[in-house]
């Protein structure tokens, strides 16, 4: 099927994300199967790669002009958070994509079709925020980049990378921040991505040496926090009109949730068969006690999902109607997903316990998606400490900056 010909651009919002949706869970039995393999190989599986390209979930808010289907925030989240049940490093890597791709359509026109024109599926992956290992030098038309950025997740999947990047005065005070694009064949990929969870993410190091940046592949952090996009379609594209920070927070949420509603519907399918060790009852089902865990864990997901829902709604009113939303409401769609990963993860974290310890073994799915999430809630976007303080600030009026990323 060629992409311009697939039936789901032809849907509304509503029955595209249900179409999207579906599609990823027709790939879960693929990602189940090879779960394992990307964990242990600390990459996703290619087979996983290619189904989810085939499959269009990698171009969700891409622009349609290449192809993709520019949709809503909230179908991105849905769709990372279904792959995620299945097997969380490739849900986070489809996620990461998907976001940076659009990272990508906020550039100038020019620049998008230097990514995308020739390639509709090209994917790109990166870190925006400086590494303090860069260095730097302008020239005609351009910088000269030499470093390294952590954490890149996807970056084993791409054909771009991006990278933050800041300008310094003479006395070295930071002047400006920028996003760059480089082609990954400019690039090399350090492997140090080695950790207790969310290794299927392959979250490498992008490396730089003396890298040419033209200036046209770089735009302004600053400007792009309020709303000040390089594209020249913000007001034609409403994906292309979303705000740029409660964006790139909210991706975070979806893999959370998914992790959280598999582990429910397997402790809840387990319970039958499995006794309370050390009690007279033979079913774990039998017990009040574990009815109320179960409950509260199920409590806990529709809150993370209504949160994210509300905070993921909120971007698409205002993108629909080409206002940007004011501190205190941003501030808010930070919260929203910092409650829902903390109640998704909390969820997840009381089943662990009422499972009990056979979810430890290596052979039972709950160890990877506890291990998964724990260290997946660790990102520092996601953090509720901070995204709280932010919302307390804005709520009362307390002018002091805790970090530009609201």
């Amino acid at each position: 099927m060629k992409r311009d010909d697939d039936p789901a651009l032809l849907l509304d919002e509503a029955a595209q994300r249900d179409e999207l949706v579906r599609r990823a869970r027709d790939l879960q039995p693929l990602l189940r199967k090879n779960a394992a393999q990307t964990d242990r190989e600390r990459r996703a599986a290619e087979e996983n790669i290619l189904a989810i390209e085939s499959a269009g979930l990698f171009r969700i808010m891409q622009p349609r002009r290449y192809g993709g289907f520019g949709a809503p925030v909230r179908t991105h989240v849905a769709v990372a958070a279904t792959l995620a049940e299945a097997c969380p490093g490739t849900a986070w890597v489809q996620n990461l994509i998907g976001v940076c791709n659009w990272f990508a359509s906020l550039l100038p026109a020019r620049t998008q079709d230097e990514i995308f024109k020739d390639k509709p599926l090209a994917r790109v992956a990166g870190v925006f925020t400086p590494s303090s290992q860069t260095h730097r030098k302008a020239v005609e038309g351009g910088l000269v980049v030499s470093g390294k950025w952590y954490y890149a997740s996807g970056c084993l999947h791409a054909d771009w990378g991006l990278v933050g990047l800041t300008e310094q005065d003479d006395s070295g005070k930071v002047i400006d921040q920028f996003i760059a694009y480089i082609p990954m064949h400019e690039l090399t990929i350090e492997d140090t991505w080695h950790t207790v969870g969310m290794r299927g993410s392959g979250s490498a190091c992008l490396v730089a040496n003396d890298v040419f940046v033209p200036q046209h592949r770089m735009y302004s952090v600053p400007k792009i926090l309020a709303w000040d996009y390089p594209t020249e379609f913000k007001g034609s594209e409403v994906c292309a009109a979303q705000a740029f920070v409660p964006v790139a927070a909210l991706i975070l949420a979806g893999p959370q949730l998914g992790m959280a509603r598999a582990a429910l519907d397997y402790v809840v399918a387990m319970a039958p068969k499995r006794a309370v060790t050390y009690t007279t009852y033979a079913r774990q089902s039998d017990s009040t006690a574990f009815q109320i865990q179960v409950a509260e864990a199920a409590m806990k997901i529709d809150t993370a999902e209504l949160h994210i829902h509300r905070a993921c709604d909120e971007v698409q009113r205002h993108a629909e109607a080409g206002t940007f939303p004011d501190h205190k409401a941003r501030a808010r769609m930070r919260c929203d997903t910092a409650y829902g990963i903390r109640h998704s993860l909390e969820a997840l974290n009381l089943l662990m316990a009422a499972h009990g310890s056979g979810g430890f073994a290596e052979s039972s799915p709950m160890q990877r998606w506890w291990r998964d999430a724990n260290t997946a809630a660790g990102h520092a976007v996601a953090l509720p400490s901070v995204a709280i303080e932010i919302y307390g600030k804005a709520l009362l009026g307390v002018d002091q900056m805790v970090t530009p990323l609201v």
